[in-house]
C-alpha cells in the first residue's frame, strides 16, 4: 500500500481536514511514490494558529538568540546524520541526480550553521541626538509567523534558506511546499522537531499551490511571505501581500546570459555552458539558457556544446552514471516540447537534441538541446522555459553583448568568461544580474547574498543581508533628564 502523509502541525502528524490527499508520481519511472494531504484553508489555519501560539510562548519567545542558534546547529547535525535517506527521497521526488543531491546535503548543513551562528549577531545602533540627555537606539525584532511557499526543484535547500534565517532571528514558520516534493519538506520539519525546537515553531502544510499556497498568503496572522517560483505567481503574491500591508521576499524566473569572449579558455567555457543549462535538466532559476559568444570562437564553442550535449548519459536518476534525469513531471515536459518546437516555427535551427531521448524508462525525459540561428527578440530567447534548452548567439563586440544581455525582463544571474581582468571587472559592473559569476557558472553560498533585478524577484536571499527580511527595525527614545518638561507643543529631537 502506498504511503501516506499528513500535515506536519504543532509539533506532530495531523490529517487533513477534508480528508483529501493527493498522490506523488516518480517522474523518472512514473510510479506512485506516496500519497500526501491536500490542505485548504483550515489546514493552513490550523498550522498559522500553532505558530502564532508558539512564537509568543515563553518557551521561544524566552530563549535567548544564542539558544536559538544552537537549535540550528543540532539541525543541521541531524541533517547531516540523515543525508542519504534525504537525498534519496529527493532524487525520487523531482528526478534530480542522486549524485547531485548527495552533494547538496553536504553542504546543506552549512546553511544552518552559518545561521545558527548569526542568531546573536544581529544587532541594534545608538543614534546620535541634539539633546545629551535622550538616548535614541534601536532594535531588531522578529516579524511573527513567516510563510515560506517553496518550489520543487531544490526543496530542501530552497527552503533552508529560508527557514534559517528566519528562525535565527526568532520567527515561527508555516511551509508549503510545491505538490510534486512534499516528503522531504516533512522530513525536515520532523528532524527540527527532533532538534529541539519547541512544537508550533515549524509547520508545513501540504498541497496545490491555488488551495493551500493561496490560503497561507492570505492568512490574517501571517507577518511574512518567502516564495521561490515563476514570476506570475510571485506578482500575484506581491499584489495581494502589498494590499495587507506586510513583506515579501519573492525569488522568481531567469533568463541568464553566459558570455564567452574570445579571449577565453573555451574549453573551461563550455564546460561552464553545459554546467549552467544542462545540470538539473535546465530546471532552475539561474540557468544560462542565453549563450553569447564572441564570434572568433563562436563554431569551437558550439561544436564542443554540441559534442557534450549529444554524449550526455541520460537515464535513471539512482544510477552513478547518469548525468541528466527526467523532467520533474508531465506539465514541464510539455511545456520544454512547446517551446522548441516554437523556437524553430520563429526560424531557429535544431543544432542537437529537441526530441525525447532513447531511455528505457518511461518517464519525463528530454535530450539537452542546442538552438541556433537564434535573435534576442524570439520568444525562445526572451521566456523562460525551465529545462535543458541552450539558444546560442554569436557576438562581435563587449558593447554589443552587454546591450543583447541586459535586453531582457529578468536580472538573475550572468556569466562571464574572458582572461582580461580589467574587462570582467567592466562586465561585472555593467551586466543588470543581481549574481555574476566569472570563468565559472553555477556556484552558492549560504555567505554570498542573492538578490534578482527586474522581474526576477524582490528581497534577499542568503548571507547575512538575508537576517534583515525577517526582521521589523524599532527606534527607541529615552528621556535621562528628570527635570519639568517644557514646552508641550514643541517636537523634542
Amino acid at each position: 500500500m502506498t504511503e501516506r502523509y499528513g500535515h506536519f502541525i504543532d509539533g506532530g502528524w495531523r490529517d487533513p481536514a477534508n480528508g483529501e490527499y493527493f498522490t506523488s508520481t516518480n517522474p523518472a519511472t512514473l510510479e506512485d511514490l506516496y500519497q500526501a494531504a491536500r490542505g485548504d484553508s483550515a489546514d493552513v489555519d490550523a498550522a498559522v494558529t500553532a505558530a502564532q501560539r508558539a512564537f509568543e510562548a515563553p518557551s521561544w519567545r524566552g530563549l535567548t538568540a544564542t539558544k536559538r542558534g544552537k537549535l540550528l546547529h543540532r539541525l543541521g547535525d541531524l541533517i547531516a546524520e540523515n543525508a542519504e535517506e534525504l537525498a534519496r527521497f529527493e532524487s525520487l521526488d523531482n528526478g534530480k541526480l542522486l549524485r547531485e543531491m548527495r552533494g547538496q546535503l553536504l553542504t546543506l548543513p552549512d546553511y544552518l550553521y552559518y545561521y545558527g551562528g548569526l542568531a546573536d549577531k544581529v544587532q541594534g545602533s545608538q543614534i546620535p541626538t541634539n539633546n545629551l540627555a535622550v538616548l535614541n537606539y534601536t532594535q531588531r525584532e522578529p516579524l511573527g509567523v513567516v510563510g515560506a511557499i517553496t518550489p520543487w526543484n531544490s526543496p530542501l535547500t530552497l527552503t533552508a534558506s529560508k527557514l534559517a534565517p528566519a528562525l535565527a532571528a526568532g520567527n515561527t514558520v508555516v511551509i508549503k511546499p510545491s505538490e510534486y516534493t512534499s516528503r522531504t519538506i516533512l522530513r525536515f520539519a520532523e528532524l527540527a522537531s527532533e532538534a529541539g525546537f519547541p512544537d508550533g515553531v515549524v509547520n508545513v502544510v501540504t498541497g496545490l499551490g491555488a488551495e493551500a499556497g493561496a490560503a497561507l498568503v492570505d492568512h490574517p496572522r501571517i507577518a511574512k511571505i518567502s516564495f521561490t517560483g515563476s514570476t506570475a505567481t510571485g506578482a500575484a503574491i506581491a499584489a495581494r501581500t502589498a494590499s495587507r500591508f506586510i513583506g515579501s521576499t519573492l525569488e522568481l524566473g531567469g533568463k541568464s546570459p553566459n558570455i564567452v569572449f574570445e579571449d577565453a579558455n573555451v574549453e573551461n567555457a563550455a564546460m561552464g555552458v553545459i554546467a549552467g543549462i544542462y545540470a538539473a535538466a535546465g530546471q532552475t532559476c539561474i540557468a544560462g539558457s542565453r549563450v553569447f559568444a564572441q564570434r572568433a570562437v563562436y563554431e569551437e564553442l558550439l561544436e564542443r556544446v554540441a559534442e557534450r550535449a549529444n554524449s550526455i548519459k541520460i537515464g535513471d536518476p539512482l544510477a552513478a552514471e547518469t548525468e541528466l534525469g527526467p523532467l520533474a513531471f508531465q506539465d514541464q515536459l510539455e511545456k520544454v516540447n512547446y517551446y522548441v518546437d516554437l523556437g524553430v516555427d520563429e526560424g531557429a535551427t535544431l543544432f542537437a537534441g529537441g526530441k525525447r531521448p532513447e531511455v528505457e524508462l518511461p518517464g519525463y525525459f528530454y535530450s539537452p538541446t542546442v538552438l541556433t540561428d537564434v535573435n534576442n527578440d524570439m520568444r525562445v530567447v526572451r521566456e523562460e522555459i525551465f529545462g535543458p534548452v541552450a539558444a546560442i548567439m554569436p557576438f562581435d563586440t563587449e558593447e554589443e553583448v552587454l546591450q543583447l544581455a541586459n535586453d531582457t525582463d529578468y536580472g538573475l544571474a550572468a556569466g562571464v568568461w574572458t582572461k582580461s581582468l580589467a574587462r570582467a571587472h567592466r562586465m561585472a559592473s555593467s551586466l543588470d544580474a543581481g549574481t555574476v559569476w566569472i570563468n565559472m557558472y553555477r556556484a552558492m553560498s549560504p555567505m554570498s547574498p542573492r538578490q534578482g533585478f527586474k522581474n526576477s524577484g524582490v528581497g534577499i536571499e542568503h548571507g547575512f543581508e538575508s537576517m534583515h527580511e525577517y526582521t521589523r527595525l524599532k527606534s527607541v527614545w529615552i528621556n535621562t533628564d528628570e527635570s519639568p518638561l517644557g514646552d508641550p507643543f514643541v517636537m523634542r529631537g
